[in-house]
């Protein structure tokens, strides 16, 4: 059963952003999806399973973007 989860991400200001974050969630075991709207900031990620919110940190940081405090 597929898991769907909304997180905010600061600092994205355009499409290269937006595929920079897409590419390093999707990398993440079990992600199946990522969906980015630029304009509010928030990324809904399915994937198989639930994700650790630290492994999410990690692949936004590693764009280069920074997870939002939920």
């Amino acid at each position: 059963m597929a898991v769907t989860s909304t997180y905010q991400v600061s600092g994205m200001t355009c499409a290269h952003c937006v595929q920079a974050v897409t590419t390093e969630i999707s990398a993440l075991p079990g992600v199946s999806d990522v969906q980015v709207d630029l304009a509010s900031g928030g990324v809904t990620v399915t994937s198989e399973t639930p994700l650790a919110a630290d492994d999410v940190r990690a692949a936004v940081d590693e764009a280069g973007y920074e997870l939002a405090d939920a």
